[in-house]
């Protein structure tokens, strides 16, 4: 190793470092506002959370369900799947940077490969040949890349509009706003296009997943803060994370542990 690499890498495990003790700290801060002894640990912002989610809840039942579900009555299958897959396109090129971050060189290479194919060939990602050619996906955001490097999830909060997220997902916002290739649009027209039309591609996709959590959950807060913590700690450990009461953070930089592949949507 070269001293300006050892030099970067000292410097990056620096900064990993900074960021993991001031979520420790802030985490620490945040634990006094649990309201009784019955408070989950993982949320003592749930007062907060429960007013900011109801909220949110009314937001998107006025607005975006009415008009996502539209969305999907009138779209043809065939576009909404383009769309889908052009929004696809643009989180693999984020995913190869973030892979790259991890260390992770089979994902990253799988995620490059993707972009170009599905850019290229694709009419920019409307058309995913990259699946059809049997390249994995491997999505990975900023969040992701924070816990691999040891810094650690804080407390679960709720955003406004933004939905469920922790105090370490909310820190690497100001990042992954950079990293979003849509930012880079110049357009102002354009560039707010696209995101209004990626939230309700999104919205959408999530209408038939809404009918089975009416159904079985009684606490809907709880059962998406539980599933949503969950399925975040999986994402970091690639679906194998220890025990939470072993759980230490590293001091050292992690070795690469291979990447968990994630269907793209059919």
């Amino acid at each position: 190793m070269t001293p300006r690499s050892r030099s970067g890498t000292q410097g990056l495990a620096g900064w990993m470092s900074a960021v993991r003790l001031f979520v420790v700290l802030l985490s620490l801060g945040l634990a006094g506002c649990a309201s009784g002894p019955g408070a989950n640990p993982a949320d003592p912002l749930e007062p907060f959370n429960r007013s900011m989610y109801k909220f949110n809840d009314v937001v998107d039942r006025n607005v975006l369900k009415p008009v996502a579900t539209v969305y999907q009555d009138v779209t043809p299958s065939l576009v909404r799947r383009g769309v889908s897959n052009f929004f696809g396109n643009i989180q693999d090129a984020w995913s190869f940077v973030n892979n790259v971050l991890q260390l992770k060189g089979e994902a990253a290479t799988s995620s490059f490969m993707r972009f170009g194919i599905n850019t290229f060939l694709g009419f920019g990602g409307i058309l995913d040949w990259a699946s059809e050619m049997k390249l994995e996906r491997y999505p990975e955001d900023f969040g992701q890349t924070l816990g691999r490097w040891g810094v650690g999830a804080g407390p679960y909060v709720v955003l406004p509009l933004l939905g469920p997220s922790t105090l370490r997902d909310s820190l690497a916002l100001p990042v992954e706003f950079k990293g979003d290739l849509v930012n880079q649009i110049d357009d102002v027209a354009v560039r707010t296009t696209l995101h209004g039309v990626r939230v309700l591609d999104k919205r959408a996709s999530l209408l038939k997943a809404e009918s089975v959590l009416e159904e079985a959950a009684l606490d809907k807060y709880a059962f998406i803060r539980d599933a949503f913590m969950q399925r975040r700690r999986n994402a970091v450990y690639d679906g194998n994370p220890p025990d939470e009461e072993t759980e230490e953070m590293p001091e050292t930089v992690p070795e690469a542990a291979p990447a968990v592949p994630v269907e793209a949507p059919k």
